[in-house]
This record gives structure tokens, C-alpha cells and sequence, in this order.
């Protein structure tokens, strides 16, 4: 039967209060043995959920603070059952729940990540000031269980890690997935090494020559590998509410997950249509990313070859420039659609619901997998990428998209 405790308590500094646990000498072990301190100048609470076995269960709270110049009040209830055992405010309560079971399960889930959170904290020895704001105000709402705490503790080992992680949007994704730049690292070099020989295959012996039109496509084309596997990865929103004149729409949209098919943290639910409203704000953004990646490689390919053909007329009939507008926006649907609904589910689904769970403890054979299936998902893109440009009327379409 869970139990909880709650401390609230203001001792004078500099003393401290120390929280410990004993176990019958009979029985097994509760938990690895806690021992916090805290030297604090306002009052505290400490929450506490334990799970015992059938045996008695002895809990012991001490200060070094004189007791003139502390007070401490606890509170120790069940969870249901038999009744709870009050401190020293009051006698013993009923049975039941102690929130009279008005607390929607939303609420107890919050309530139960925030006692997470601090007990993750406090098991790594840390205050919660010592961490960035938004995590701050993530584990003061309750959005975040104490798992992604210990996560964060982690991440922030690796000094690399630790900076990408002071931007808001590689913070949230790594605190989901820890393989996110590995996955990034695998689209990206797949994305490199499939233009480029794409753009071997179709300039053959004038490749070195035209180095400098292949070098910008190819750049284009890994900016746009990047934005497909950033944008619909599935994250752990940190983002700050939005202000009270935002509108309905842009409301909307804030409360939509990043991925659509991503695993709802603990507190937390998306709705049919909040999901669905993540494709379309994804795919808006996939748009214009598509569009301005293939509206800047194909003007600055086109200024090359045109500089090109003014140095060396002969080449004037053996590269032909391609239509920027038409080319431009077509990518951009097709990212917007194709692209935008495949990268959803390989992220949300395929990743997160399927072969994480499997492969939780074995991160290389994890990372194995990863790379086979976004390797068969580029391809997969380069083939409906062609299809889609022929049959819209695009010449040539499949040399701007590997």
C-alpha cells in the first residue's frame, strides 16, 4: 500500500534538517538508504511515496536545529484502506483517498511527476535552482516525471551535449529520444553520400568540373535532411505558456505535440485532433523549409551554370538550367505531404512505440536498426520524389532531390 509524507519545516540557518529511513530488522530492505540535508532560509516541503512490504515500517526525521528555533510539521497517510496518521497539527484521518476524489487523474499524475522530480533532485544532490527555467517551471507544473530529470542529469555529462542542450528545441528532443543526434548523424550522412551520387550519376566526367553547382546542391540538400528529422521528432515540451492576447488558433497550435504519434508523458494527453493538428503545423513548416532550401540551390545552381556558359559557350548546350519557381514550390509540397507524413511515423511510431521499447538496453543494435530503416525511408523518398515530379511535369526533378 503506498504511503506519502509530507515535511514542511523552517529551521534557522545555518542548521539542517536530515531525513532517514530504518527497517525492521526482519524485513527486506525498503529502499537504498536516503539521507537529504537541507540548509534552507524559507519554509520547505519534502514529499515522500513509499511502497512497503507487509512488515512494520519505521520512519525517522531529525534536525540539529534546537527546537526553539525550528518548526517542523508533518503529515504520514495511506493511500486508502485503514486510515492515515497525522503529525502534529491534527489526529488521525479517514479512510480514503485524501483528496476526497476531486483531483482529476491528470491532476494526481502532475502531483505525482512534481514528487518525482524532487526526489530525483534530491537523490542527485542538486537544488532545483541549479537547473534552467524551463525545467524549473516544467517540474513546478508537474509535466515532467523525475525519469526525465535523471535523463537531464545525464545528457548535461557530456560537454558537447551540455551546450546543444542551452537551445530550448535540442534540449526537448534530447530529453526524448538520447539518440537524437544520432539520428540526425544518420539522415544527414545518408542524405550526403546519396546526392552525392546523384550528382555523379548525372554529370559523370564534368563532376569535378562542376564542383561548385554539386557542392550547392548537395549543401541544400543536407539542410533539408536535417529540417525532416528536427521537426517531427517527438519532444518533452519545455516551452514557456503563451501570453494571455495569444488567439484561439495560436492556442491550438501550442498545444499540439511536436510529433503526432509521439507517447504522451505521464500528466499529459493529446486529443485526436491536436494530433492531427500536429501534421499540418508540421507540415506548414516542412513547406517553407522545402521551398526555400530548393528556391536558394536552384538560384545559386543556375547563377553557376549561367557563369559558366559566359566563361565557356561550349558548355551553353550541355547544362541546362533548371526552372526555379515551379521546381521550388513542388519540393515544397512534396515535403510538406510525403515527406512530413513518412518522417512522422518513423519517429513516432516505428522509433518511439516499436523499437525502443525492444531495444531499450541495447543502444548499438538500437542505432543499427535506426540506420537500416531511415536508410530505406531516403530511398523510399527518392522514388516517390520522382514519380511525383513526373507526373506534375518537373524535367529533371530527380537530380534536385537524392
Amino acid at each position: 500500500m503506498p504511503i506519502s509524507t509530507t515535511l514542511n519545516f523552517t529551521p534557522s540557518p545555518p542548521r539542517s534538517l536530515y531525513l532517514h529511513h530504518h527497517h525492521h530488522p526482519n524485513s527486506n530492505l525498503l529502499f537504498s538508504n536516503p539521507s537529504l540535508s537541507f540548509t534552507p532560509k524559507t519554509t520547505n516541503a519534502v514529499s515522500l511515496i513509499l511502497t512497503p512490504p507487509n512488515r512494520p515500517l519505521f520512519v525517522t526525521f531529525s534536525s540539529n536545529a534546537a527546537a526553539t528555533n525550528s518548526e517542523i510539521d508533518t503529515k504520514l497517510f495511506t493511500g486508502g484502506g485503514d486510515g492515515g496518521i497525522g503529525g502534529n497539527n491534527g489526529g488521525g484521518g479517514g479512510g480514503g483517498d485524501s483528496n476526497g476524489g476531486n483531483e482529476s487523474n491528470d491532476d494526481k499524475n502532475k502531483k505525482r511527476n512534481k514528487d518525482e522530480a524532487l526526489m530525483a533532485l534530491a537523490e542527485a544532490g542538486r537544488s532545483l535552482e541549479s537547473l534552467p527555467k524551463d525545467l524549473i517551471a516544467a517540474i513546478e507544473d508537474g509535466r515532467i516525471p523525475g525519469s526525465i530529470v535523471l535523463k537531464y542529469f545525464d545528457l548535461e555529462k557530456s560537454g558537447f551535449v551540455s551546450w546543444l542542450m542551452k537551445f530550448g528545441g535540442f534540449k526537448e528532443r534530447l530529453l526524448a529520444d538520447d539518440l537524437f543526434l544520432a539520428k540526425v548523424g544518420i539522415e544527414c550522412g545518408v542524405g550526403l553520400f546519396t546526392k552525392t551520387a546523384a550528382e555523379y550519376s548525372r554529370r559523370k566526367e564534368n563532376f569535378f568540373n562542376e564542383l561548385e553547382i554539386v557542392f550547392a546542391d548537395v549543401v541544400m540538400a543536407i539542410i533539408a535532411d536535417f529540417m525532416l528529422v528536427y521537426l517531427p521528432a517527438p519532444t518533452v515540451s519545455l516551452r514557456p505558456p503563451l501570453g494571455l492576447d495569444a488567439g484561439r488558433l495560436a492556442k491550438f497550435f501550442y498545444s499540439c505535440p511536436d510529433n503526432a504519434f509521439q507517447i504522451a508523458l505521464s500528466g499529459s494527453s493529446f486529443s485526436l485532433l491536436q494530433r492531427i493538428g500536429a501534421i499540418v503545423r508540421n507540415g506548414a513548416k516542412l513547406f517553407a523549409v522545402g521551398t526555400t532550401s530548393s528556391l536558394v540551390g536552384t538560384t545559386v545552381t543556375n547563377a553557376l551554370i549561367n557563369a559558366r556558359k559566359a566563361v565557356d559557350h561550349s558548355a551553353a548546350d550541355e547544362v541546362e538550367t533548371v526552372p526555379i519557381l515551379s521546381t521550388s514550390v513542388a519540393y515544397g509540397v512534396y515535403m510538406a505531404v510525403s515527406s512530413n507524413l513518412r518522417y512522422q511515423v518513423l519517429a513516432g511510431v516505428i522509433e518511439q512505440r516499436i523499437l525502443e521499447p525492444m531495444l531499450h538496453q541495447h543502444k548499438l543494435l538500437l542505432s543499427a536498426i535506426c540506420f537500416a530503416v531511415r536508410t530505406g525511408n531516403t530511398f523510399l523518398g527518392s522514388l516517390l520524389w520522382v514519380d511525383y515530379a513526373r507526373f506534375i511535369g518537373i524535367q529533371k526533378a530527380h537530380d534536385l532531390e537524392s
